[in-house]
């Protein structure tokens, strides 16, 4: 079975200095239909105005990925870390038993275009960590590149859940179909550009979940980006 989630249908703020589209449950943004899927339980799309950000807050027991898609995002934290995240650049922050952060743009004149992403993770408590790395339009080129996986393989991210974040860039003949296991959950979710899920048309902030499905096949991309997670029921 496949649900689409269209764009229009988020959740949205505007505070001024950030604009942000929310495909889950967040803040003052409540809709008992979507408050997450599987272990996923946020996607916010967020446009953080030049030399503006968020200031010092604190987060618990839940693995938070951060992927930049314009713009440039500095981070430092409670633990000791001070990085600025770049387009093709995968953030994970493990909050664990607390953490607490700043992200700013600190541009004059550019727009950061993020996403941030929140997955529950399979235990409570663990020691808080930080982990970043490239990876480049090449790997991602008309595939589907892993970023993020609970055992780190092939150069991914480490996180502390039963889930996987694959991301893929695909135009003009491109393609990618994926074996996929109908007992595990699988979400899609379009970042930018356009492509067919499935033989279905999704634009930039739309998104598919897919339950009991065997199969994921992604085609006739037009300057798509996508994100496609695995995740446990």
């Amino acid at each position: 079975m496949i649900t689409l989630r269209k764009s229009l249908e988020r959740g949205h703020a505007d505070h001024g200095w950030l604009k942000s589209f929310h495909s889950f449950s967040f803040a003052e943004y409540f809709d008992p239909a979507h408050m997450g899927f599987g272990p996923l339980r946020v996607i916010n799309e967020d446009r953080i105005a030049p030399g503006t950000g968020f200031g010092t807050h604190g987060h618990r027991d839940m693995e938070i990925i951060s992927y930049v898609l314009e713009g440039e995002l500095a981070h430092r934290d409670s633990i000791g870390n001070g990085e600025v995240i770049r387009p093709g650049e995968v953030q994970r922050m493990s909050a664990g038993r607390g953490i607490r952060h700043s992200e700013y743009n600190h541009a004059e004149q550019q727009t950061t275009h993020f996403l941030q992403i929140w997955i529950q993770p399979d235990e409570l408590g663990i020691d808080p960590g930080y982990e970043q790395k490239a990876f480049s339009a090449e790997e991602k080129r008309g595939r589907l590149r892993l970023v993020a996986s609970p055992d780190a393989v092939d150069g991914s991210v480490k996180l502390h859940a039963d889930a996987r974040l694959y991301i893929g860039l695909f135009d003009a003949g491109e393609q990618a179909a994926v074996t996929l296991d109908p007992e595990r959950l699988a979400y899609v979710h379009v970042a930018r550009g356009e492509l067919s899920v499935n033989g279905q048309r999704l634009r930039a902030g739309d998104a598919a979940q897919l339950q009991a499905e065997a199969a994921l096949t992604l085609a006739e991309g037009r300057a798509a980006e996508v994100l496609v997670f695995d995740l446990a029921r």
